[in-house]
């Protein structure tokens, strides 16, 4: 029988209430449980010591049979200091997909582009006035 340490909804619509609870991964989320451990109001403040009550001695107990955390549960027991919580990194998924690539591509191309044509255009009338300043010089001597 595989555990899960986990939170089972409980409250009014819009008012939510959670019980943290042992429960067989085979049951529904609000449905059977083998024990309530704690509980979570998400409407209190995060400072509030109400927020999150855990049975600190029933979680250890249950983690050392073979519970498994949910990923909220695993934040709460990590807070506790009961349960080391693996650190998570994808740094895949953060990148851009195929095709903001070619539209981050092509704004760089066409940026390349224009700096490449704004200093052209900036040479360009650079050397015209000294070619100019050269005759105006013959014709006064």
């Amino acid at each position: 029988m595989a555990l899960k340490i986990r939170l089972a909804r409980g409250g009014a619509k819009k008012r939510p209430f959670y019980r943290v609870v042992i429960a067989d991964t085979r049951s529904p989320r609000d449905g059977r449980f083998i024990e309530k451990i704690g509980t979570f109001n998400p409407l209190l403040p995060k400072d509030n010591a109400e927020r999150i009550k855990v049975d600190i001695e029933r979680a250890k107990h249950w983690l050392s049979v073979g519970a498994l955390p949910t990923d909220r549960v695993a934040r709460f027991l990590d807070d506790a200091g009961v349960y080391t919580r693996k650190a998570r990194s994808n740094p895949e998924k953060s990148k851009p997909k195929a095709k903001a690539q070619e539209r981050l591509e092509a704004a760089r191309m066409a940026e390349e582009e224009a700096a490449a044509a704004a200093k052209a255009a900036a040479e360009a009338p650079a050397e015209e006035a000294p070619a100019a300043e050269a005759p105006a010089e013959e014709a006064q001597a």
